[in-house]
Parts: structure tokens; C-alpha cells; sequence
């Protein structure tokens, strides 16, 4: 398995520990838990990345996830593509701010966040949005 799809996986699993300790304490995550959340999500690997929110139910989500899929496939190795299941982890939702899903956050090499989009964006649109932003994942 690749060390960026480990990281990913990661970061899943310790938005899953927190929330079932916060639930098990009838508390929601404390401000310490929710930067660690964040941190492990958006771990720099080196490369560009795209972090899309949302739900595995929900109807524009369902329509990203093909989107996701391809640009993983694609574009393994020039930028990172991780999704989050903010109905299964809403302590991740709370973590990112996040109001509305779907929704994608652009994130530079550094970890830096450069820009979101809320609702379904098109792969081309997502390509163009990189290219805006003066990100490279084109090519080598």
C-alpha cells in the first residue's frame, strides 16, 4: 500500500477514535482533538492535495465520488485526493467548518489551504481551479 493512501487512512480512523470517545463521554471533541483531527487529515506528503468532504448518501457526494476516483487514478503521484465521510464523522465536519457538503478543500504541497468549493465540481473544473490557483499536477 502506498505511504499517501496509509496517511488517508489515518486520518480516517482517528476521526473515528475521537468521535467514539467523545460520544462514549456524551462530549463533543475537545479544541486539541479537533487540530489533531485536522492535522492528521491534511498531513503534508509533498504533493498538492484535494480533501472532498461529504457523505456516501448523499445525491451531489454520490455524484463526486466517480470524479475522486479518476483523479486519484490519474493524477497518483502529482496531487493526493482524500474523501471524508462527514455523516459517519461529524466531528470532522465540525473540524473543517464545514456547513454545507459537498465540499472540497484545496490544499498546496505545504499543507496550506488555498481555496473551497462548495457542491459538485467537475473534473475539468477542478483541473482549472488547480491550474487558477498556480498548482501544477499536470505533467511531471
Amino acid at each position: 500500500m502506498r505511504t499517501p493512501t496509509k496517511i488517508v487512512i489515518l486520518a480516517v480512523l482517528t476521526v473515528a477514535v475521537i468521535g467514539v470517545v467523545a460520544l462514549k463521554k456524551g462530549q463533543t471533541p475537545d479544541k486539541s482533538q479537533i487540530d489533531t483531527l485536522a492535522a492528521n487529515a491534511v498531513a503534508t506528503t509533498g504533493l498538492p492535495r484535494l480533501l472532498d468532504l461529504g457523505a456516501d448518501k448523499c445525491i451531489p457526494c454520490k455524484m463526486m465520488a466517480p470524479v475522486l476516483v479518476e483523479l486519484k487514478k490519474e493524477y497518483g503521484g502529482k496531487m493526493e485526493v482524500g474523501f471524508i465521510d462527514v455523516w459517519q464523522h461529524p466531528e470532522a465536519g465540525k473540524a473543517f467548518g464545514i456547513e454545507v457538503i459537498p465540499t472540497q478543500i484545496f490544499y498546496d504541497a505545504g499543507g496550506k489551504e488555498l481555496f473551497r468549493h462548495v457542491g459538485f465540481f467537475g473534473k475539468e473544473d477542478i483541473l482549472a481551479k488547480w491550474k487558477e490557483l498556480g498548482v501544477s499536477v499536470e505533467g511531471n
